[in-house]
């Protein structure tokens, strides 16, 4: 990166704050992102605006099937939220810069809070396909990470600390929330891997030995944007295959989705719960 970098995205972001706040008043405290064959949670969204992605200044364009690639501004749960409405994966191509560039505009309009999903495989064995997971920790397998480079001192700390990313007392008011409404829900450590393609069975192996329960292709950038912004993180995986090495099947984004489907009405239940709490 260039000794200007940290002054361009400054820029950058001013100017996609800048179109965003001409398209709406909305300054939402709550920031949802809506991961793969998740977006139909946007329907509960009461939306007041809807903001295409390429509309916006700087920011990155949803290339994958099923993420819809739209920012929605409306009321969910009693609260103003702002969706996000296809998210971006490092095996599109994006750098991490680009990957979390509208979790910090969207914190700069007001987001203190980030509630993140994404689809996944399940590696424990007490997990089932259409399940959910309250995420507790993370690894990060990516091989890269947002904070790399030059320091933006108005964003956070050279050194964040990241040992509790995933708030507890959001942690406890979901368990809550699945407890009330009778909604099972696991708990777990979400391993981040780049992708695109799924893993092979030594992989699986290996992930579970060094603690994950599922594994996915998202979430921990965001994340690790958003704990060095400090802002408060809930986070919920949709368990979307069964990876098991020695009944290992293979499976298709069609697979994928319709899991996600079948399991998106638990997910969307806590979500809603969530939000009438806080």
């Amino acid at each position: 990166m260039s000794i200007n970098s940290v002054e361009e995205e400054r820029l950058m972001r001013r100017e996609a704050l800048e179109f965003i706040r001409s398209k709406t008043t909305s300054r939402p405290n709550y920031l949802l992102i809506l991961g793969t064959g998740l977006g139909q949670l946007a329907d509960e969204i009461d939306v007041e605006t809807e903001i295409p992605y390429e509309e916006i200044p700087h920011f990155p364009v949803s290339t994958v099937e099923s993420h819809a690639g739209k920012l929605l501004f409306g009321k969910l749960g009693g609260k103003e939220v702002v969706a996000m409405q296809g998210r971006f994966h490092y095996y599109e191509g994006y750098t991490m810069r680009q990957i979390v560039f509208p979790v910090r505009v969207l914190k700069a309009n007001g987001a203190h809070t980030l509630i993140v999903s994404n689809a996944c495989g399940g590696m424990n064995p007490n997990f089932k396909k259409g399940d959910i997971m309250l995420i507790n920790d993370h690894i990060n397998l990516l091989g890269d990470n947002p904070l790399m480079g030059p320091n933006d001192d108005e964003l956070g700390p050279r050194f964040p600390d990241m040992s509790d990313p995933y708030t507890e007392s959001l942690r406890e008011t979901a368990q809550n929330v699945a407890l009330a409404g009778a909604v099972p829900m696991h708990q777990g450590v979400y391993a981040a891997v780049s992708g695109p393609m799924l893993e092979t069975r030594a992989e699986y192996r290996y992930l579970r030995l060094i603690g994950g329960d599922v594994v996915g292709m998202s979430t921990v950038p965001e994340v690790i944007a958003a704990v060095h912004m400090q802002m408060d993180v809930l986070g919920i995986s949709v368990i979307t295959d069964e990876c098991f090495p020695e009944a290992l099947e293979p499976v298709n984004l069609e697979d994928i989705l319709q899991a996600a489907a079948m399991a998106e009405p638990k997910m969307t239940k806590v979500i809603i719960g969530v939000l009438e709490k806080l």
